[in-house]
């Protein structure tokens, strides 16, 4: 299970994600893929939170083969609480073009993204208690800022720049975001080659370059 298909769906409209696995100790195949599953949800239901949307769009749960009558419950239970929550994005109060802009930006940081929780994210022991004590600690929420949201965030001022040259003030309307932190992105981004900053018309400039974030 790739967070990028988690994201896809979003992306093209879907008000919820359900995922299902075998229980954990129990598959048929000698794989740690729930794990792996697992560890997905808990960053992307980070990840949409920092996007602007509902963690609870976001749903994981164990369901063997035998259990048609649990499968039934869940979805029930899927289905009303997304209506509850209200269309993707217009249940939040966000605008639709700056929900895409933002989903866009996660998706391109996918790789990153695997990375980061592969090497810096991922719970010391396959154990359904210690990834959620591990992702819901501060120490976790702590290291998740640090690692992604400001490069969510270059990823979004790029793709602004990619339509027009902008300003910091302009970057800083359409982000909702302080001077200090955009003029420190732009910053960053300017040393690595991303983006260059036009004198003249006091904007910056998207670089074009296969050396972007991803």
């Amino acid at each position: 299970m790739d967070l990028a298909f988690i994201l896809r769906a979003f992306a093209k409209g879907a008000d919820a994600v359900m995922i299902g696995g075998c229980w954990p100790g129990e598959c048929h195949y000698v794989t740690e893929g729930n794990y792996d599953a697992l560890g997905s949800v808990y960053l992307c239901k980070r990840l949409l939170a920092e996007l602007g949307l509902n963690p609870e769009r976001l749903r994981i749960e164990w369901i063997a083969a035998s259990e048609g009558a649990r499968f039934a419950e869940v979805m029930n239970d899927l289905v009303a609480r997304t209506r509850a929550l209200g269309p993707l994005g217009a249940g939040e109060g966000l605008d639709a073009a700056v929900l895409a802009r933002r989903l866009r930006a996660a998706r391109e940081l996918v790789p990153y993204l695997k990375l980061v929780e592969r090497e810096r994210l991922r719970p010391p022991r396959k154990n359904e208690q210690v990834y959620r004590d591990h992702f819901a600690s501060e120490e976790t929420g702590a290291l998740f800022d640090e690692l992604v949201v400001a490069r969510l965030a270059v990823s979004e001022i790029l793709q602004l720049l990619e339509e027009s040259p902008l300003s910091t003030a302009e970057l800083c309307e359409r982000l909702g975001l302080s001077a200090s932190v955009v003029s420190k992105h732009l910053a960053s981004s300017a040393r690595q080659g991303w983006v260059r900053y036009d004198v003249g018309e006091r904007r910056f400039h998207k670089v074009r370059s296969t050396h972007e974030p991803a």
